[in-house]
């Protein structure tokens, strides 16, 4: 069993899942908006499921809060107003809370964001992807390249002084000198965050269904190595596989993510990750992902807000842990694994001891990080973590040292 010394911090995800048109590389639960959003009907909904959700959470406090879809900027001002407002109601929000939304680049949506900042919403990401003209157009962004130069200028001058930009390299017929293009404007808008990640084709995407030209491996690989240089030479220091930031300037909410904190997801298609001191259980559980079947549970017509859920077994610990937290450039510290996970690291040592003398894995003291090989071959760093219990026939259970309680 598990037995949990403290449980880890707590975030609070927040889904709204519309956006204006689906971009043909996106997997992310969105739909495009047909008509009316309905916004008092879905945040009364989310307050609803959160209502819901709190006896999860008594007595735990919020250390962030990330509002993400869909394009949670096109909620106008108001019903972003009542949800934050019902927020605070219902839960502890820390006095130091990071508040993060999502935001389009759109003209449309550019007069909101000084109404946003003074709804206690102090993080904007801006989903740029390029400043190019002909790659957002075939990304299918509704923005041009201008009208992102304008928003996150407009985003400074409402008062956000943390602000993310994410970017994306190897994209459709892109040479090296565009995409160091997209990268060089983007420190010129001085963003305190960049995200910084390599389109990939997901299934379920058109992109998927139709493969783009994408650049070769070897281009790939100098298009980011050379990114990555530029972005370091301008103080924008790699933290995560993906993630750039300023000093002090890390995204809160992420690092909770992959350290294994656990987090409360509300709206359709949200998921949880909530740790329990009671039963030494870690459950995850979603929420129903269309926005039609997610309503309808918040009018009783069906059986409330939740899909599914599914409990964290030991033999599956290392790996959910690990498969995030070492993305992370520095790792963890071991007894930050012990405290998210409720149980000792002891058990996975050979598997540690592996990985370390196959150049994969570094330890000092205790704290374990992947090398550069590991971070760069992370799959094969991973696969040293999978439990090895569940094969046919095998019966044995493995014996989990867990982390007693501390007496005082």
């Amino acid at each position: 069993m598990r037995t949990f010394t403290e449980l880890p911090p707590l975030s609070l995800y927040i889904h709204i899942p519309w956006c204006v048109r689906k971009c043909p590389y996106c997997d992310f639960n969105s739909h495009e908006q047909k008509q009316t959003l309905p916004e008092d009907a879905y945040v009364e909904a989310l307050l609803n499921d959160l209502t819901e959700e709190m006896p999860r959470i008594w007595g735990r406090s919020i250390a962030s809060v990330f509002i993400g879809g869909g394009t949670p900027s096109l909620f106008s001002a108001k019903a972003l107003d009542n949800l934050m407002s019902g927020v605070r109601a219902l839960t502890a929000l820390q006095p130091n809370v990071e508040v993060t939304m999502e935001a389009n680049p759109g003209t449309f949506e550019q007069e909101k964001f000084r109404d946003f900042r003074t709804l206690g919403i102090n993080r904007l990401s801006i989903g740029v992807q390029s400043f190019n003209e002909a790659h957002l157009k075939t990304l299918g962004r509704i923005h041009s390249g201008d009208e992102a130069i304008r928003a996150i200028d407009i985003a400074h001058k409402a008062g956000f002084e943390d602000i993310n930009v994410d970017l994306m390299f190897a994209l459709p017929q892109q040479s090296e000198t565009s995409a160091l293009n997209d990268v060089k404007q983007a420190i010129a808008l001085a963003p305190t965050h960049i995200s910084y990640y390599e389109l990939t084709l997901e299934p379920n995407t058109l992109f998927a269904k139709h493969p783009p030209v994408v650049p070769e491996d070897e281009q790939r690989w100098q298009i980011h190595k050379h990114g990555m240089a530029m972005l370091a030479d301008h103080g924008y220091q790699r933290y995560e596989i993906s993630a750039f930031a300023k000093e002090s300037k890390q995204c809160k909410h992420n690092n909770n993510y992959w350290l294994f904190g656990d987090y409360l997801g509300i709206g359709a298609g949200a998921h949880s990750k909530i740790s329990s001191a009671n039963t030494g259980d870690i459950v995850r559980r979603w929420k129903h992902k269309h926005p039609t079947r997610y309503l309808s549970g918040a009018s009783g017509s069906d059986a409330g807000f939740v899909g599914g859920e599914t409990t964290v077994s030991l033999a599956d610990t290392a790996i959910e842990f690990m498969m995030n937290a070492l993305r992370l450039k520095d790792g963890f510290a071991i007894p930050v694994f012990e405290q998210h996970t409720g149980v000792s690291i002891n058990h996975w040592q050979p598997a540690i001891e592996q990985a370390i003398s196959e150049g994969l894995l570094e330890q000092s003291g205790l704290h374990l990080r992947a090398s550069e090989q590991g971070f760069n071959f992370l799959n094969d760093l991973l696969d040293l973590f999978m439990p090895n219990d569940e094969r046919p026939g095998e019966t044995k259970p493995l014996s989990y040292p867990v982390i007693q309680l501390k007496q005082e």
